[in-house]
């Protein structure tokens, strides 16, 4: 059997381009030590591709700080559709699979890389997977309360190569039954930036300046939270009601607060209306809003504060590292591994009070859960180490 570049059905070749695809904020900051480590490794070629809500202003903007950490962007794809509902969401999918086939087609990477489970990544694995790419999946085989869930085990089918981040995700791909000998813990390159940091915990930015943002926020230095709430896609129609119990509660604590939009999942319509219809309705001067803040600036903000409060994964992830105590709402991280740092609760604006104060007395431990700080490094290596044949698609 041949093909059309000339290879042979039988012939194995190291891996040398490979190609990563960011398509949102928190992807970044997953991939970040990992896209340094490819980039810098004698035996790879970085092929980047940024695509979806990473390149929207609304959302952060997070193609400005690739580009200002000096990453190269080999293609751009834009194929986000307008509503943020669950049309929107299996639109900008199928988009996504149609512009990332194109770019593959002109990159001809020897490998592609995706990250964890946002639902634009399935673009990416079915993208690759059709066109006979071998694909590399970061972040495999870990269970959540939400759509993310199916996204990521439906991905971990369509990979060759799998990179996780705990020893119950490397059990959970094995039993799916994966080739045990392609699946391998490395950890999660956004502990490499949590290490940094507690190395070096000190904010030393203006937040104001570098980040702009709405609020009239005073005394903050004293001790603050931070927020971060995204909508449940399987419960998308509550958003708007869980953010304002979420608001009011912050509102009637009455502590300093800097507040981050949402990331682009259906749902984010009503999670965005309802934080603008409660700063119209409501004197606030204890609470700032950002759109986004650079991955590193974003945990010295954590590290610094009392406790995170939302369902983001970066309380799960980098504040277990970080020893930061969470304040975890809902169901959107419901049975990810966790560290000692996290109170879980409901949907309910006393409830929210209560955890906040009880994540505020707690001491601070640290947990080593999701890697050790060396994870870019460890996929680099990994990836370098596997060779592409045509019979077993990849071979460690």
């Amino acid at each position: 059997m041949g093909f059309s570049d000339g290879r042979s059905f039988n012939k194995k070749l190291s891996l040398k381009n490979i190609c990563v695809v960011v398509t949102a904020r928190p992807s970044y900051s997953r991939i970040k030590t990992a896209l340094t480590a490819i980039k810098n490794h004698p035996q790879l070629n970085l092929l980047l591709v940024v695509a979806a809500s990473a390149l929207l202003d609304r959302y952060g903007t997070a193609v400005k700080y690739i580009e200002e950490d000096g990453f190269k962007i080999d293609a751009k794809v834009f194929n986000v559709l307008e509503g943020e509902n669950l049309t929107a969401q299996a639109k900008t999918t199928g988009l996504g699979i149609i512009e990332l086939a194109s770019v593959f087609e002109q990159l001809k990477p020897d490998a592609v890389v995706t990250v964890a489970d946002r639902f634009e990544t399935m673009s990416t694995a079915i993208a690759a997977s059709y066109m006979n790419l071998p694909l590399i999946h970061i972040q495999g085989g870990e269970v959540t309360g939400n759509i993310d869930e199916k996204v990521r085990h439906a991905i971990t089918k369509l990979a060759d190569l799998h990179l996780v981040a705990t020893e119950k995700a490397k059990e959970r791909v094995i039993k799916m039954g994966e080739d045990p000998n392609m699946v391998f813990n490395t950890g999660c390159p956004s502990i490499d930036l949590a290490d940094m940091v507690l190395k070096n915990p000190k904010i030393d930015f203006d937040l104001f300046k570098q980040y702009g943002g709405v609020g009239k926020i005073k005394n903050w230095e004293q001790g603050y939270l931070v927020v971060l709430q995204h909508p449940v896609t399987t419960e998308y129609q509550k958003s708007r009601v869980q953010i304002e119990e979420t608001l009011h509660a912050i509102y009637e604590l009455n502590i300093p607060t800097f507040w981050f939009w949402p990331n682009v999942d259906a749902g984010s319509d009503g999670t965005s209306k309802g934080i603008r219809s409660f700063r119209e309705n409501h004197n606030i001067d204890h609470i700032h809003f950002f759109k986004n803040m650079e991955g590193k600036d974003f945990l010295k903000l954590l590290y610094n504060s009392k406790c995170l409060i939302g369902n983001s994964s970066a309380g799960i992830r980098e504040c277990s590292y970080l020893g930061v105590p969470v304040v975890n709402i809902g169901s959107r991280q419901s049975g990810r591994e966790r560290g000692q740092n996290i109170v879980d609760v409901e949907h309910n604006r006393d409830k929210i009070k209560g955890a906040i104060n009880q994540a505020i007395s707690m001491v601070r431990k640290h947990d080593d859960i999701y890697g050790d700080g060396q994870s870019g490094d460890e996929i680099a290596q990994k990836i370098a180490q596997i060779q592409i044949g045509y019979t077993k698609r990849l071979t460690y």
